[in-house]
C-alpha cells in the first residue's frame, strides 16, 4: 500500500511536467484511470521535470525529503538480519521439517495470535491466499453471493471467483469503505458473507456492519491488509468478525516482501483454512492448538509460509506499534492543518482512534478542483493523489464481461449470476467520491520539519479552494 520510491542508485528518468491531462486520464468508461503507486511516484516525486515549481506559490526546500517511503522497511535492524541468519545457519527454510529444528513460521502464528487478541492465527504466502483460505473456512461455494466493496484490491473480488460464488458490489461512503446502508441493500437469502476492507488505513464502521450481518445470519470476514495494526473500539482489526486477513506483502505495514494470515476464534473455520493451505492435510501442530480434528480432508492449496518469511515477520511484528504511533503523529499533524479550511470535508472516521495514520483524506467540491488540488500539491513535492492502492473494481473490462478461468466457470452460471450486471453506473456513490478525494501520505520516518512544510503546503493551495 505504500507509495513505492525508485531502488537506491537508480537514475532519475526523463519526465514529462506533471500537468492534470497526463496525471489524471480517463479511462473510456469516463472513470479517472488507475494510478499505479510505482507510476506516481516516479511521475510525480521524481526527477525535476515532474517537480516543476508552481509559478506561485512556495518551492520545496532544498533537501527536504517528502517521498513516504515504504514502511515495514524502514524499520528493518539487526532483528530481521539475525532471525534470517538462524534460518541460514541451521538450513530449515521448510516449516515443518529440515536438518535443523523450524520453528519461525510457528513462533510468528503464534506471537501474531496474541498481538491480535484471537485463539488462532495461520501463516500464508499472501493476503490474497488468506482470502481464498477465508473463503474455504466458511464454505463459499457455487450459488453463493459474497459483498464486496466496489473499491477495493483485485483479491477481495477474484477470491469470491475462485470459490465459484458471485461478486455483488456494495458501494463505499465517505469513510472510504463500506457503506452499511447499501450493503443491507445487496444482501439477499443467497448472501454468505460480507468482505469488510479496513482500507487506506482506516477501519469499517464495524459496529452497523455487523449488526447489518448479525440479524441476517451472514459471515463477516474482516479484510486487514491496508490496516495491519489498526484497531476499532479498542479491539485489534481481524478480531470481531467471523475470520480476519492480513498481508504482509511490501506496501503494507509489517512486511517480508510478500506474506499473509489467517485469524479466527472458531477452531471449525481455523481447520478448513488450515486445510485448504497445505493441500488438504492436517498436521499434529495444528491439531494440538484446536484439540483435534473436525473435519474430513478434502481438496486444498499449497499457501504455506516459508521460514524465512516468518523469521522477518516476527521480528516485524515487535516493531508494529512503533510504526503505526509514527504514521498517526504524521498524520495527526496533517489533520490538525487541514482542519477548518474552506471548501474541503476531512474524511469520515468510524473509530479515529483505530486509524493506522497511513495519511490524510479530504473531500473537495468536484474532479476539477481535485485535479487542480493534487497537481498544486505535487508541484511542491507533496505526495497528493487521489485514492490510490485499489481499484474501481465495477468500471474493470474482465469484471463487466465476467470473466472467468474458464468460460463454464459457476459464479456466473446461475441465473443470478447471468442477470448480474457490473459497469461504473452500478456503483455511482463510489465513482463520485473518487473524483472528489485527495489522499495526502506520509512517511513513518518524516520530521517535524517535513509535517511543517506539508502543511503549509496544504494550507497554502487547500485554502484557496473554497
Amino acid at each position: 500500500m505504500t507509495l513505492p520510491s525508485r531502488p537506491p542508485g537508480a537514475g532519475s528518468p526523463s519526465l514529462p511536467e506533471a500537468t492534470p491531462a497526463n496525471l489524471f486520464p480517463s479511462t473510456p468508461s469516463g472513470q479517472p484511470a488507475r494510478l499505479n503507486r510505482r507510476a506516481f511516484l516516479t511521475g510525480a516525486l521524481a526527477g525535476p521535470a515532474a517537480l516543476a515549481v508552481s509559478p506561485v506559490g512556495r518551492a520545496a526546500e532544498p533537501g527536504l525529503n517528502t517521498d513516504p517511503g515504504y514502511i515495514g522497511p524502514a524499520y528493518f535492524d539487526e532483528a530481521e538480519r539475525r532471525a534470517l541468519l538462524e534460518v541460514w545457519e541451521t538450513a530449515s527454510p521448510f516449516r515443518y521439517w529440515g536438518p535443523g529444528r523450524p520453528r519461525q513460521v510457528q513462533a510468528f502464528e503464534e506471537a501474531f495470535a496474541r498481538y491480535m487478541g484471537v485463539r488462532f492465527a495461520l501463516g500464508v504466502t499472501s493476503g490474497t491466499a488468506a482470502l481464498d483460505c477465508a473463503m474455504a473456512a466458511l464454505g463459499i461455494g457455487p450459488g453463493d453471493e459474497v459483498i464486496v466493496p466496489a473499491y477495493t484490491w483485485w483479491s477481495d473480488y477474484t477470491c469470491v471467483v475462485q470459490a465459484g460464488a458471485l461478486p455483488v458490489f456494495a458501494e463505499m461512503d465517505r469513510s472510504l469503505t463500506l457503506d452499511p446502508e447499501d450493503v443491507a441493500r445487496k444482501i439477499t437469502p443467497r448472501t454468505r458473507a460480507i468482505i469488510a476492507v479496513h482500507l487506506l488505513g482506516g477501519p469499517c464502521d464495524l459496529d452497523r456492519l455487523l449488526a447489518v450481518a448479525r440479524a441476517r445470519g451472514v459471515a463477516v470476514v474482516e479484510d486487514c491488509a491496508q490496516c495491519v495494526g489498526g484497531s476499532y473500539r479498542g479491539r485489534k482489526l481481524g478480531s470481531l468478525g467471523d475470520v480476519g486477513i492480513y498481508s504482509f506483502q511490501i506496501n503494507k505495514t509489517i512486511t517480508a516482501g510478500e506474506g499473509g494470515a489467517v485469524v479466527t476464534n472458531d477452531p471449525r473455520l481455523y481447520e478448513r483454512a488450515v486445510r485448504f493451505h497445505d493441500v488438504g492435510l492436517y498436521r499434529p501442530l495444528f491439531e494440538q492448538r484446536t484439540g483435534g480434528a473436525r473435519e474430513p480432508m478434502f481438496a486444498g492449496e499449497n499457501f504455506r509460509m516459508s521460514e524465512p518469511t516468518g523469521a522477518v515477520l516476527g521480528a516485524q511484528l515487535g516493531k508494529l506499534d512503533r510504526m503505526v504511533a509514527d504514521l498517526r503523529g504524521h498524520a495527526a499533524a496533517l489533520y490538525a492543518g487541514l482542519h477548518g479550511l474552506p471548501g474541503l470535508r476531512l474524511r469520515h472516521q468510524p473509530d479515529p482512534a483505530g486509524d493506522i495514520g497511513y495519511g490524510a483524506f479530504f473531500e473537495v467540491t468536484d474532479r476539477a478542483t481535485r485535479d487542480r488540488c493534487v497537481a498544486e500539491l505535487r508541484r511542491r513535492r507533496v505526495p497528493a493523489s487521489p485514492p490510490t492502492g485499489s481499484v474501481f473494481l465495477p468500471a474493470e473490462e474482465a469484471v463487466i464481461a465476467k470473466r472467468a478461468r474458464h468460460p463454464a466457470w459457476p459464479s456466473f452460471q446461475t441465473p443470478e449470476g447471468r442477470a448480474m450486471r457490473y459497469g461504473a453506473d452500478t456503483c455511482p456513490q463510489t465513482a463520485g467520491l473518487l473524483d472528489r478525494f485527495v489522499q495526502v501520505r506520509v512517511g513513518p520516518k518524516f520530521t517535524e520539519r517535513v509535517d511543517r512544510y506539508l502543511v503549509e503546503c496544504l494550507r497554502e493551495v487547500c485554502g484557496t479552494l473554497g
